[in-house]
C-alpha cells in the first residue's frame, strides 16, 4: 500500500498553495484532499515499490521451479518412451 506519509505530504504541499491568509481553509482543504487521496490510492490498488519487488522475487523462484519441472517431466516421457520402443 502506499505510505500514508506520500498521501499527507502531497496534501499539504496542496493546502501550502492556497492563498494565505486562509488558514482555516488550508486546514480544510489539507484534511479533505487527505481523505480524498488515501480513498484514490486505495481504489487503485497501488502496491510499494518494496511489496511490487518482493512480488517478482517470488515470481521469478516460481518460474526457476516451473522450468526446471517440465525439464523433468520431458526427460521422463523420453525415458519411458525409449523403454516402450521395440528392441
Amino acid at each position: 500500500m502506499i505510505d500514508p506519509k506520500i498521501v499527507d505530504d502531497l496534501a499539504r504541499r496542496a493546502a501550502e498553495a492556497a492563498p494565505a491568509g486562509m488558514g482555516e481553509l488550508q486546514k480544510d482543504l489539507e484534511k479533505n484532499l487527505r481523505a480524498g487521496l488515501s480513498g484514490l490510492f486505495s481504489r487503485l490498488e497501488l502496491v510499494s515499490r518494496e511489496e511490487f519487488d518482493i512480488q517478482s522475487a517470488v515470481l521469478a523462484r516460481t518460474r526457476s521451479k516451473l522450468d526446471a519441472l517440465e525439464k523433468q517431466l520431458a526427460e521422463l516421457e523420453d525415458s519411458l518412451r525409449d523403454k516402450s520402443k521395440p528392441s
